[in-house]
């Protein structure tokens, strides 16, 4: 065998391994982010949203409803007698449950708001065998939306969603649920890139190299979750969703965000120009990952509450 055929044939076996390397990785990987880790619903949390709701002199109540596949979601709806007329949808982020939502919970029922909880699909309470970042969670939100709209009439229906939620929140837009306005923190602007992000995590590097080195495993993962669970990971993408909707948007990402970095806010901005004038992007330069209420509580209240109530008059139109 000639000294070019023994390159050639070595460089093709160094690739094919290579390759099947990443098929490898690409299948443990998309495994991993379609089955998070599933938080339980416990009795301190159960006893901290009581808590909440006896301070507001407001009513605790389970609820439930049913997906369009039939998956059951659960969620709780805590309400006051005199509240304002509006409702707030608040959803978790990965390998969370409802009760990570009960801060922001406090705070809107202090302006009179009532709140919906939710457990996502596959999280929490709530049945389902994965979760999907958005592609099937859009039509629960709607649901939870409808559900709202029906069994309680508000007045507005708002929506704050952080990191996960966040993402399948301003994916739910395009269903159309009728929302006032929402609030999106640490949102990702679409799977790629989050994808990107976190294969750079793995290294301790940037999103480049899950853009070009490791991009193969990116591939392979997309493949893998379509092929065997049929969902579509590769067509959630919050930034085009965001650009073609019409309901105003409040972005907040914190500039020392390393989980998911501040650029995908920008992202999702810079495709709204010109297509959504509805989109506000607000950076707290001392906040984390999903961290603006803690590291600016005061700032983080008043645009949170600004937002919604500037925005009571859009929906009505």
């Amino acid at each position: 065998m000639s000294l070019q055929r023994k390159v050639l044939l070595g460089v093709g076996v160094a690739v094919t391994i290579w390759l099947v390397l990443c098929a490898v990785a690409g299948i443990i990987a998309a495994e991993g982010v379609l089955h998070p880790a599933r938080r339980a619903l416990t009795q301190s949390d159960e006893a901290r949203a009581t808590e909440i709701a006896e301070n507001h002199h407001a009513a605790l109540e389970q609820v439930e409803i049913s997906a369009d596949d039939g998956t059951v979601l659960r969620a709780w709806y805590i309400h006051l007698a005199d509240g304002n007329g509006d409702a707030v949808i608040l959803l978790h982020g990965q390998a969370d449950n409802r009760a990570g939502l009960l801060g922001p919970a406090d705070l809107m029922l202090r302006y009179g708001y009532a709140v919906l909880l939710p457990d996502a699909r596959g999280q929490g309470t709530s049945d389902g065998e994965f979760a999907t970042y958005g592609i099937m969670e859009a039509s629960d939100i709607w649901l939870w939306s409808k559900w709202l709209a029906q069994a309680q009439a508000p007045r507005c229906i708002d929506a704050l969603g952080e990191s996960m939620g966040a993402a399948q929140l301003l994916e739910s837009l395009k269903m159309e649920p009728g929302f006032c306005a929402v609030i999106a923190e640490s949102s990702f602007a679409n799977f790629r890139e989050a994808s990107y992000d976190r294969i750079g995590e793995w290294f301790d590097a940037g999103p480049w190299l899950g853009r070009t080195v490791l991009r193969p495993v990116v591939e392979f993962g997309l493949i893998y979750a379509s092929l065997k669970y049929g969902v579509e990971l590769s067509q959630d993408d919050p930034a085009q969703t965001v650009a073609a909707s019409h309901i105003p948007v409040l972005l907040i990402d914190g500039l020392l965000d390393n989980n998911l970095p501040p650029y995908n806010s920008e992202m999702i901005l810079a495709e709204s120009r010109g297509r959504n004038p509805n989109v506000v992007l607000w950076e707290p330069p001392d906040a984390g990952h999903c961290g603006a209420f803690a590291a600016e509580p005061a700032e983080f209240e008043r645009r949170v509450i600004i937002w919604f109530q500037d925005h009571q008059v859009f929906s009505r139109m």
